[in-house]
């Protein structure tokens, strides 16, 4: 079994049995007494976010994860049906697992998907970057750097003033900022 000092993010661990996945963690060294890690975990099922204390040397339960890259091919109700792309096989994901970067999915996205020892789906990231086309976009102001555009998908970004309508831009996923045009 593992300790704190082995925590990373993206790790996977059982904390009053339930599956968590570590989104970040801090380790804090007070004036006086024990360090402690302070880690800010996602539950897996329920997507609910937690802090939890440990104190230093503690034992933690983690889990072997395997990592897969796989084409999105389509949405089945609250799943996305993704293919493996080593063995073709069709695996139902659950639309939790990616959080607030699902509004960027495209169909025949490559995605990284991670699963457990019982080839249960963990977590999933997508790309870094997003090509998406503009739908909207008002005319840019005088004298500002930036204007409210949408994208596919309804996302609303800022863009410079150069961008039109119907222009193809790369978006960064991570942080839903305009990285370039696309030509």
């Amino acid at each position: 079994m593992a300790t704190t000092s082995d925590i990373s993010k993206g790790a996977f661990f059982r904390y009053n049995n339930e599956l968590v996945t570590v989104i970040d963690y801090d380790h804090i060294t007070p004036g006086k007494g024990n360090a402690i890690y302070s880690v800010k975990c996602r539950n897996v099922e329920t997507g609910k976010q937690s802090e939890i204390r440990f104190r230093s040397g503690e034992k933690i339960d983690f889990i072997r994860v395997d990592e897969f890259d796989m084409q999105y091919l389509f949405t089945e109700g609250d799943a996305l049906v993704c293919m493996n792309q080593e063995t073709f096989d069709q695996v139902h994901v659950p639309k939790i697992i990616f959080g607030e970067a699902i509004k960027f999915l495209q169909e025949g996205m490559l995605l990284t998907i991670r699963f457990d020892e019982n080839e249960k789906p963990l977590s999933g990231n997508l790309p870094k970057y997003a090509e998406l086309v503009v739908t909207y976009t008002e005319e840019g102001v005088k004298g500002k750097l930036l204007k409210p555009a949408e994208v596919e998908g309804g996302i609303k970004i800022q863009v410079p003033l150069f961008v039109n309508m119907g222009d193809k831009l790369k978006i960064s996923i991570e942080n839903s900022e305009y990285v370039e045009r696309v030509k």
